[in-house]
């Protein structure tokens, strides 16, 4: 092969992403050719596109990369954040096939192919999001083989992302014990007896494990469907209640279990695990219009004012108008006010909408597995926050 025929970029063939509102941005395919369809959403993110492909509360969902250069840095085999890639689509402004980084493996389009997964470049990424932003996420496909008008018409036969259940495609079919097999893991800290965490998998992030691990916990991840009587079988000393996809509101059974949970072992919910608990102490949620997914969202502690920036990705929020009196806010996003921290008054039970483990993201907000696994050991509510 000569020099130009390595550094010449492949020619792709043309594909388009068609809106369920009759928009169409044109572009050319990535990945394998074929058609792709789910809600479409945006991330802010700069980088981080293979822990947000295979971010599993990415379900039933096509993801728009805001950042207009993808794949500048490749992908490797040990960054993916769940067993598989979790969007139904991908869509980006401009795919690099030259790749520089000292882990990197793969090109971010080999990575699409070995997968299977339909996506589209060379499109306005910007304009797509103001679009998304103006009229609220929509359903949309991808395709490289039909008209606008052909994609639009299978599109309208397609169900509506907030009508499936997520949960049941990615969480675990049996309990499993996690270990963190990186080269470079982290040590557990300290010389205490590990303390048992299970997750209660709603769609979890290996990263969340992964901290759970460093911080001295042997994790076993179980299915949604675990009643409160084979979850406490394991004998936990702490809770997680993961994040995940989807409508909180198709998710009774986990608020039951939830709800069977509350004042028998510490417990810590995050982002779609926060929805949940949020139901359980009386509250009940709703759809953002296009969402929070990104890296930079500020999130403020009412009790001390401290802004945190966080990393974000969900599509629905608690309403924290109707929360019993058990239960109480204790952070909310600056942007809108949403709400983005519970706390219980009595019980060591709290919660974040947002991923403090990130990845991607900051880790401003990683010191709330240090809080959890203090309330896991005490037993008592969590400490005060740092000021």
């Amino acid at each position: 092969m000569s020099e130009d025929a390595r550094v010449l970029p492949p020619r792709r063939p043309p594909a388009r992403l068609v809106l369920a509102d009759g928009r169409v941005f044109e572009g050319v395919a990535i990945g394998v050719p074929g058609h792709a369809t789910g809600e479409v959403v945006f991330n802010t993110s700069m980088t981080g596109y293979q822990e947000a492909l295979t971010d599993p509360s990415y379900r039933g969902q096509i993801l728009t990369m805001t950042y207009p250069i993808q794949g500048n840095y490749g992908t490797n085999r040990f960054t993916d954040e769940s067993r598989e890639i979790q969007v139904r689509g991908f869509v980006v402004r401009e795919l690099t096939d030259l790749p520089s980084h000292w882990r990197g493996e793969h090109t971010l389009d080999a990575y699409l192919r070995a997968a299977g997964l339909t996506g589209i470049a060379e499109v306005d990424t910007r304009a797509l999001t103001r679009h998304l932003r103006s009229r609220g996420v929509v359903m949309g496909t991808i395709t490289t083989h039909e008209s606008a008008a052909e994609a639009l018409d299978r599109l309208r036969g397609e169900p509506d992302y907030g009508s499936l259940d997520y949960v049941s495609e990615v969480s675990v079919k049996a309990p499993f014990d996690f270990v963190d097999d990186r080269p470079w893991a982290t040590p557990p800290v300290g010389d205490a007896p590990p303390s048992h965490v299970v997750v209660l998998d709603l769609g979890v992030k290996r990263n969340i494990m992964r901290l759970l691990c460093a911080r001295g916990s042997t994790v076993t991840a179980v299915p949604h469907t675990t009643s409160v009587e084979d979850l406490l079988a394991l004998a936990p000393d702490g809770v997680v209640l993961s994040p995940g996809p989807g409508d909180p509101m198709l998710l009774d059974h986990v608020v039951t279990t939830a709800r069977g949970l509350v004042g028998r072992v510490p417990m810590l919910g995050i982002c779609l695990g926060h929805q949940v608990l949020g139901r359980v102490f009386g509250a009940s949620t709703y759809k953002l219009k296009f969402g929070h997914r990104g890296a930079n969202h500020p999130v403020r502690d009412e009790r001390t004012g401290r802004v945190y920036i966080t990393a974000q990705n969900h599509g629905y929020a608690v309403d924290g108008d109707h929360l019993d009196a058990g239960a109480t806010v204790r952070q909310v996003h600056l942007n809108d006010g949403t709400v983005e921290g519970i706390e219980h008054r009595s019980e060591p039970v709290f919660t974040v909408q947002y991923h403090s483990e990130a990845s991607p993201g900051p880790n401003d907000t990683e010191f709330l597995f240090d809080q959890f696994m203090a309330t896991v050991v005490s037993g008592q509510r969590p400490a005060e926050p740092r000021s």
